[in-house]
This record gives C-alpha cells, sequence and structure tokens, in this order.
C-alpha cells in the first residue's frame, strides 16, 4: 500500500500547517472528455482568474497577503535561487493582465481552485510513484528533473523542502516545480491531488477547496475519489493506493 506520510521535519517547521489531498482514480484521458464538459472546465478557469483578482490588493505581488504569507514560509526552509510558491506565479499572471491559460483538464480544474482561493494546487501521477510519497526536509541530492527540460538533472539541495518517493524528488521547495517523471499528463488515470495551507486562519479555507476539487474532478473526468482528507499535526499520513 503507498502512502502519502508528513515527516516529522515538516511539521517542525510548520507545526499549524493543513494539508488537503484528494485521491482520484479512473479519471478519462483528456481525449476522452466531452467537448461541453472541456468548454465548461475553460469557462471554470476563466470565471477563478476574474475571483483572484480579490486576493490582489496591492499592485506589488508581495505585498498581497497570499504571497507574502508563502515568501515568509519560504524562509524556513532552503531553496533554489528564484523559488516561489506556485501561488505567487499565478496571481502575479493575473496581476499583470495575463490570465491564467489552459493546459490540461484536469491541470485547468487545479489551476481553477487554486485561483479562487489563493492556495497552492498541484497534482502528480499517482502510478508513477515509486514507494510512498513523503513531505520533509532532506538531505539533498535527490534526482529531479525539472518539468519542461529534457535532460539536465537538478538535484534537491541540503535542508530543502520537498516531496519526494524512492526514486528522487517529486516537487521541489516544497511547491515551487514538478518534475517530469511524476507530472500528470493527458493521460494520467490516477492522480494525487493536494492542496496547502500555511495560514491557521483560512483552515476552513483549504477544507472548501479540497471538497471543490474534488467534486470537480468526479463531475467533469469520471473520477472515482477514494481518498478526501485532510492532514494536520494530529493526522500525519494517509493511504493513497493499493
Amino acid at each position: 500500500m503507498k502512502q502519502f506520510i508528513t515527516e516529522d521535519s515538516f511539521w517542525n517547521l510548520f507545526p499549524q500547517a493543513v494539508i488537503g489531498v484528494v485521491v482520484a482514480e479512473g479519471m478519462k484521458p483528456a481525449s476522452e472528455v466531452p467537448q461541453e464538459d472541456a468548454d465548461e472546465i475553460a469557462r471554470l478557469l476563466d470565471r477563478a482568474n476574474v475571483l483572484a483578482e480579490r486576493h490582489l490588493t496591492s499592485d506589488t505581488i508581495s505585498e498581497n497577503a497570499p504571497v507574502k504569507a508563502w515568501r515568509d514560509a519560504y524562509r524556513a526552509f532552503k531553496t533554489k535561487k528564484g523559488a516561489r510558491c506556485s501561488i505567487e506565479n499565478l496571481l502575479k499572471r493575473v496581476l499583470k493582465g495575463k490570465p491564467v491559460g489552459s493546459i490540461t483538464p484536469a491541470v485547468d480544474i487545479y489551476n481553477a481552485i487554486s485561483l479562487k482561493y489563493a492556495l497552492p494546487v498541484g497534482g502528480e501521477d499517482i502510478d508513477a510513484f515509486e514507494g510512498n510519497l513523503r513531505l520533509g526536509l532532506t538531505e539533498g541530492g535527490d534526482a529531479f528533473l525539472p518539468l519542461g527540460e529534457n535532460e539536465s538533472d537538478d538535484p534537491t539541495l541540503p535542508g530543502e523542502l520537498c516531496y519526494r518517493d524512492d526514486a528522487g524528488a517529486v516537487c521541489r521547495c516544497w511547491n515551487w516545480r514538478d518534475g517530469v517523471r511524476t507530472a500528470l499528463t493527458d493521460d494520467s488515470t490516477n492522480a494525487f491531488l493536494i492542496i496547502e495551507c500555511v495560514e491557521p486562519e483560512r483552515a476552513a479555507d483549504c477544507e472548501a477547496a479540497i471538497n471543490e476539487l474534488a467534486e470537480l474532478v468526479e463531475r467533469y473526468l469520471g473520477a472515482t475519489i477514494r481518498t478526501k482528507a485532510l492532514i494536520t499535526s494530529e493526522q500525519r499520513s494517509v493511504a493513497i493506493a493499493d
């Protein structure tokens, strides 16, 4: 049985964090999503780009509350130079008037949720995991091929917080960048979807976001929701596959 495990080293840094997890099984390949559903997903993403504007109270990206919270969080562990939380990258596009565009149905759905709630959301192909998925500080040297690259290995740094499995890093600098090996593709059928929250006062937002994410993946991608859970310091792991 594969598990998602949050390690002590993570909770020592972020004792009040909340992490929402959805395991979606049997998703339709992108080619089998009916056009009317694909169009509705695109509209959801368009609306989310507009809704994201309510989280932007300053023209300076770093002064907006969701971005500030994550910049503060990133100071607690070793990061690659220039690494930023995924939600900062999405909100920066909205701020610059360059809405987040369509990629693939599954990614569009989780980007829509990320924008709407101003929380980082990610997704990985569970079938590509080697052993358990773990979140914690690493000693460095975990193999990693960044998404969008073809050849250059970019291993983790000592003291970096990352998701990793037995084969190497899955997502570096907590939620900065996914790797090629486990990234969702148009043909992925079993997905590990995750929402991260470092602001204790926004735990309810994280729960609402995870509920909506599960509902959308079930409705539009025909998935069966195997797991929907909130990971906290009191509940640190969850089964994600047989």
